[in-house]
């Protein structure tokens, strides 16, 4: 037998009742640098598979005892991965293709030749790495992404998680709106990496960051010499995304020719590559975002109806911070860790006046602005804690701008934020105000606030 490469890692169980084959074949494998264990029956093999982990068997079929056949399916309740080749001194097609319809790789007739038997340990040893691979990368992406891992207790964030896990499972198409840097991309990570899709990948775009024939090309590809500088094909988002997830960020500036583009793409699963006269047909579940009022550029003719409709399947409205305000010391905790450990810094955390300063501010840029807030802070912070001095100019002058507010105007900003995360739920919301439901309703008619449509 010819020698191979990496094979240490390869073990070999040899079931065979003849001790003159078990003997030849352990040699073989030996030499060849496998992993070899032997066994002379049926209970003796399936002792071995017990104790250690078998990646490929030798199986006569012909044993006293338990066949070869009867013990094929015993050990596929040890472990459907291992890979079994039949031996058998019949040139059975019977045999053969019960062994093979049962799940056995190949199978081999004695008198063995050794290197038709050395090709197919080969084959079949390539075969189960590479199935270990992909259980590993499987477990690895099964690791990323998942809802847990959005930071957030808020009731508004927990409705928003609702969402996710509820529509996750399904292909619909999802419109995730809100404010920017609110968390709309790792929404629609989630949501994918929560669905039957997981394992193909996710393609972004960012719909607002290119012209109309820069966006048709990143979003179709093009053939080679389809237009100047066009040297070579390129494959668009389309096809990447092809058993995975698109993700159109700022779908809201779309041209008026790139929508009619994109709502052909999505009735008929097809597209053709810029320049190219192939059709390739594509199969994606497509995720949008934006931070525009949709409704009203229909209104206007801006966008088309039939394409708001199509993409307006399952909607996720995010909350910008200020009206989470509850999860703001959760997120900054969470910031100061990530940058802590990126930077190989020593801060630990947020002192009590950076933190109310952090609950205070109106974070028009929301989370984005946030995590930008704590990694300047972490840049600038030499202490084990973020003092205010250490956070952006406009985020600190906030707490000098509380300082010339009303107390009425802080008890209605407070009661309005504890309203909106409870969801407008009085009893909840008077507990954790710490005042009764009747204290409540009347704060709520004195500073006229009400419940958003």
């Amino acid at each position: 037998m010819t020698g191979t490469t990496d094979t240490s890692s390869t073990h070999i169980l040899i079931v065979d009742d003849e001790q003159s084959v078990r003997e030849s074949l352990q040699q073989w494998f030996l030499e060849d640098g496998y992993t070899v264990s032997v066994a002379e029956n049926a209970m003796a093999a399936l002792d071995v598979l017990q104790r250690t982990t078998v990646d490929i068997v030798l199986l006569d079929v012909k044993m006293p005892g338990m066949d070869g056949l009867t013990l094929q399916d015993r050990i596929r309740e040890f472990n459907q991965d291992t890979i079994i080749i039949i031996i058998t001194a019949f040139a059975s097609v019977d045999t053969a293709i019960r062994a093979l319809k049962a799940g056995a790789f190949d199978y081999v007739t004695k008198p063995i030749d050794p290197d038709e038997l050395s090709v197919m340990i080969r084959n079949a040893a390539q075969q189960r790495r590479l199935a270990k691979e992909n259980t590993q990368l499987r477990e690895s992406i099964d690791t990323l992404h998942h809802v847990g891992d959005i930071v957030g207790e808020s009731e508004a964030m927990r409705k928003v998680l609702d969402l996710v896990r509820t529509v996750a499972p399904t292909n619909s198409t999802v419109l995730i709106r809100g404010e920017s840097g609110t968390g709309k991309e790792l929404i629609a990570r989630a949501i994918h990496s929560n669905s039957a899709r997981k394992y193909f990948p996710i393609i972004p775009v960012n719909c607002g960051a290119l012209t109309e024939s820069l966006l048709e090309s990143e979003l179709f590809g093009h053939e080679k010499g389809s237009f100047t500088g066009a040297q070579y094909r390129r494959k668009g988002k389309f096809e990447m995304a092809n058993g995975g997830t698109l993700f159109l960020d700022e779908v809201g500036t779309l041209t008026q020719k790139t929508q009619i583009d994109l709502l052909r793409v999505l009735e008929a699963r097809q597209f053709q590559r810029v320049g190219g006269e192939q059709t390739i047909h594509v199969d994606f579940r497509l995720i949008c975002a934006t931070n525009a009022d949709l409704e009203q550029a229909v209104k206007d003719g801006t966008f088309r109806e039939d394409l708001y409709y199509r993409i307006n399947v399952f909607t996720i409205t995010l909350p910008p911070l200020r009206e989470r305000r509850t999860d703001i010391q959760e997120l900054a905790a969470h910031f100061v860790e990530k940058y802590a450990h990126s930077m190989n810094k020593p801060v630990k955390e947020l002192s009590a006046a950076a933190m109310d300063v952090l609950i205070g501010y109106s974070w028009p840029g929301n989370v984005r602005e946030l995590e930008n807030a704590i990694e300047r802070a972490m840049v600038v912070s030499s202490a084990p804690a973020i003092a205010v001095d250490d956070l952006p100019l406009q985020v600190a002058d906030a707490r000098r701008q509380r300082a010339s507010d009303s107390l009425a105007d802080m008890e209605k900003q407070h009661i309005q934020h504890v309203l909106h995360d409870m969801g407008w739920n009085i009893s909840k919301s008077a507990e954790r105000l710490g005042i009764d439901r009747v204290t409540l309703y009347n704060k709520i008619e004195k500073y006229g606030l009400k419940r958003p449509e």
